[in-house]
C-alpha cells in the first residue's frame, strides 16, 4: 500500500468528529456559514421585492417577486452543473469549493452595497454561481472522506446536514432583526459578513482534506481550453442579448429556469449514460437514479415553497403576534432548521444503529414524498380564514412534518448520488440530484401565480395529492429500482 493510500485509510478510520473523520469539520464549517448567508439573504429577499418603496422594498407584484425568487433558487442548483464540470475537468472539487466561496462573498456584498434592481441583478447572479459551485463540490468532498463500504456515510451526511441547518436557523433570525430595525441593506450586509467568516475558516482548514478531494477525475486536454472559453463567452453574450431584447424578463424567469433545468437534465443523463468511460454496472446505477430524480422533483416543488408561497402566507395569513410583539416574516424560515438540528442527530443515530437493516434509499425517497404531500394537506383545516387567522403553532406543526420529509430525502439523496456515481463522473453525478432541486425550486416559484389566499383548498389539496401519488408509485417500484442499483442500497 502506498503512503497516499495509507494516509487515506487513516483519515477514513478517524472518528474524532462525533464518530466521523475530523476533516468533516472544515466542510461542515464553510457550509454552515454559506447557509447562514444564503438563508439569511433569502429570508428577506421576497419581501424586499414586493414590499412597497415606502417600506424599503422595490414594489413588484407578489407573483412576479415569487417567480424571481423561485428562478434564483433554481439557478443556484442549476449552476451546480458548471461547478461540477469545472471540478471534474479542470480544478478538482476542493479548489472549486474555495473559489466559489469567494464569488459568494462578492455577491452578498453587491446586494448590500448596490442600490435597487442593479444590486439584485448583480448580487443574485454572483450568489447563484458561487453557491452552485460550492454545493456540488462540498457534497463531493464529504464523499471522499468515506470508503465504499463505510456504513458511517449516511450518518456523516446527516451530520453535515446539521451544519447546513445551524446556519439556516441563525441567518433569517439575524437578518430579519436588522431588516426590521435598520433596513434591508443592513440585513444583506450581515449575510456578506457571515459568508466572509466561512471563507476565512475554510482557508485555514482546507489543507487537512484528503488528496482525493483535489484530484481531477477526467482532465480536459489543454488543446480544448480555447473552445471552452469561446463557448463561455458566447453564452454570456447570448444571455445579455436576450435580456436587452426583452426575451428574458422578470415575469418569465421561473419558466425559463424550468426549461433550462429540463434540457440540462436530459443532456446530463445522456452524456453520462453514453460515455465510454462508464461500464455496464455503473450505467445501470445511473438508470436507477432516474426514478429517484423524479420523486425528488415532486418533493422539492412543495418543500421550496417555504421561500415563495409560505412567505406570502406568513405575511398575509399567519398570526405572528407574540405577547403584543410581531415576529418578523423571515423568522418563519428558521422554524424548519430548528427541527433539522434536533432531528438530524436522531436520524443519524437511527441509520447508524440499523446499519445494513435500515430502509433502502428508494423506500426513504418514497416515504419522503408521501410525508411531504401530507404536510400540504395539513394546510386545509386553516383554508378560508381571514387575515392573520392561522395560529403560529399550526405552522410550527406543519413545518415539523416538512422536516421529517426532508430528512428522508435530502441527506440521503446527497449520499446516494456519491454511491451511484461512475468513477469518471464522481463530482458531476452529484449535479443531477441538485438539478432535481433546481427544477423543483423553479417550479415552486412558477406555482405562486396559482396560489389564491381566498380559495386555498384546490392549491394545497392538488399539490399534496400529486406528491403522495408520486411517492406511492416509487414505493411500488422499489424492487426493480434496487435491481438497477446493483448492490447499492
Amino acid at each position: 500500500m502506498s503512503t497516499a493510500e495509507q494516509t487515506s485509510e487513516s483519515d477514513r478510520n478517524d472518528t474524532r468528529f462525533f464518530g466521523q473523520p475530523w476533516a468533516l469539520v472544515h466542510i461542515f464549517g464553510v457550509e454552515m456559514w454559506e447557509r447562514f448567508s444564503f438563508y439569511g439573504m433569502q429570508g428577506i429577499l421576497l419581501i424586499y421585492l414586493y414590499f412597497s418603496v415606502t417600506q424599503g422594498g422595490l414594489g413588484l407584484p407578489e407573483a412576479v417577486a415569487g417567480g424571481i425568487v423561485g428562478a434564483y433558487g433554481g439557478s443556484v442548483y442549476l449552476s451546480t452543473i458548471l461547478g461540477a464540470w469545472i471540478a471534474d475537468r479542470l480544478l478538482g472539487s476542493e479548489r472549486v469549493l474555495f473559489l466559489s466561496a469567494i464569488v459568494i462573498v462578492a455577491g452578498h456584498v453587491a446586494l448590500a452595497v448596490l442600490p435597487g434592481f442593479v444590486g439584485v441583478g448583480v448580487g443574485l447572479v454572483l450568489v447563484a454561481l458561487g453557491s452552485g459551485g460550492l454545493k456540488a463540490n462540498a457534497t463531493s468532498v464529504v464523499g471522499t472522506l468515506y470508503g465504499p463500504d463505510d456504513t458511517r456515510r449516511d450518518a456523516g451526511f446527516s451530520l453535515f446536514y446539521l451544519g447546513i441547518n445551524l446556519g439556516a436557523f441563525m441567518g433569517p433570525i439575524l437578518t430579519g432583526i436588522l431588516q426590521s430595525s435598520l433596513g434591508f441593506h443592513f440585513g444583506f450586509g450581515l449575510a456578506a459578513i457571515g459568508m466572509t467568516l466561512g471563507l476565512v475558516q475554510y482557508s485555514f482548514g482546507r489543507r487537512a482534506l484528503p488528496d482525493e478531494a483535489r484530484r481531477v477525475p477526467n482532465p480536459l486536454p489543454s488543446s480544448r481550453l480555447p473552445l471552452v472559453w469561446g463557448i463561455a463567452g458566447a453564452a454570456v453574450v447570448l444571455i445579455a442579448a436576450l435580456v436587452l431584447l426583452g426575451v428574458i424578463t422578470a415575469d418569465n424567469l421561473s419558466s425559463i429556469v424550468i426549461l433550462g433545468a429540463l434540457v440540462a437534465t436530459v443532456a446530463y443523463f445522456a452524456v453520462i449514460l453514453g460515455s465510454r468511460r462508464v461500464d455496464a454496472t455503473e450505467r445501470s446505477r445511473v438508470w436507477a437514479f432516474v426514478p429517484l430524480f423524479i420523486t425528488s422533483v415532486a418533493f422539492w416543488s412543495l418543500y421550496q415553497q417555504q421561500f415563495t408561497v409560505l412567505t406570502v402566507y406568513s405575511d398575509k395569513r399567519l398570526d405572528r403576534e407574540i405577547l403584543g410583539w410581531e415576529m418578523p416574516v423571515s423568522w418563519v424560515q428558521s422554524i424548519n432548521p430548528v427541527f433539522i438540528i434536533v432531528l438530524s442527530g436522531v436520524f443519524a443515530v437511527i441509520w447508524t444503529r440499523l446499519g445494513s437493516r435500515q430502509p433502502s434509499t428508494p423506500v426513504k425517497f418514497a416515504l419522503g414524498a408521501i410525508v411531504m404531500g401530507a404536510a400540504f394537506l395539513l394546510f386545509l383545516p386553516f383554508a378560508g380564514g381571514g387575515e392573520n387567522s392561522t395560529p403560529l403553532l399550526a405552522i410550527v406543526g406543519i413545518l415539523f412534518v416538512f422536516t421529517v420529509a426532508e430528512l428522508l430525502i435530502s441527506p440521503v439523496g446527497l449520499s446516494v448520488a456519491t454511491k451511484l456515481a461512475p468513477a469518471a463522473f464522481h463530482t458531476q453525478m452529484v449535479a443531477p440530484f441538485f438539478l432535481s432541486i433546481a427544477l423543483g425550486t423553479a417550479i415552486s416559484g412558477w406555482l405562486v401565480q396559482f396560489y389564491d389566499p381566498e380559495n386555498e383548498v384546490p392549491y394545497f389539496s392538488i399539490l399534496g395529492g400529486i406528491a403522495i401519488v408520486v411517492g406511492a408509485g416509487l414505493l411500488l417500484s422499489v424492487r426493480p429500482v434496487l435491481r438497477l442499483m446493483k448492490g447499492v442500497s
